[in-house]
């Protein structure tokens, strides 16, 4: 029986770290499902959902945690699948932030979207420097779950006052991916 295994590394970046970690893993009679990996700064993250034979959970941990003794962290916990039936009959919307970048940015989103009972699926977030001036601009994509009761046009409103606050532009899309 497959079982499936969150794994999390992050580390010192350096060629051959996919390399390393996906070799265990398929070492292992194991799959990736679905990952994300990227370097921030001088390290390097991954996140990972592996599917993996069961009688196979223990080698692989065993496999994974020894990198730590290259510098890694690592994590590693067993979950369920991957549709979550928490979340059934949920909406889900695509958001895009875009603006002069400042602090508190992720947190005043986040806050406001907790608040209304709305769950982050997945966030990805940049600085880059504006081509003309050099200003740092904070770009911001993410996919929310947000209540069935919740009004698309609720939702737009909500999201545009929050977009006034922090002067910067916020766009509400439906979600049509996976």
């Amino acid at each position: 029986m497959q079982k499936n295994l969150a794994l999390t590394l992050t580390g010192r970046d350096r060629i051959g770290i996919v390399e390393q970690v996906t070799k265990l893993v398929l070492y292992c009679g194991g799959n990736v499902e679905s990952s994300r990996m990227t370097r921030l700064g001088g390290e390097f993250a991954m996140l990972m959902l592996v599917t993996v034979p069961e009688q196979k959970i223990e080698e692989l941990n065993d496999s994974i945690n020894s990198l730590q003794g290259q510098g890694f962290t690592v994590t590693s916990c067993q979950t369920e699948g991957s549709a979550p039936v928490k979340y059934a009959g949920w909406i889900p919307y695509q958001v895009e932030v875009n603006g002069a970048d400042h602090e508190g940015i992720i947190h005043l989103i986040a806050h406001h979207l907790a608040e209304h009972n709305i769950n982050i699926e997945t966030m990805d977030t940049n600085m880059v420097k504006a081509p003309m001036s050099g200003t740092p601009l904070f770009m911001m994509t993410a996919v929310i779950l947000a209540p069935s009761d919740l009004s698309y046009q609720e939702l737009q409103n909500d999201l545009k006052t929050i977009a006034d606050e922090l002067n910067m532009d916020i766009n509400i899309s439906s979600y049509t991916g996976k």
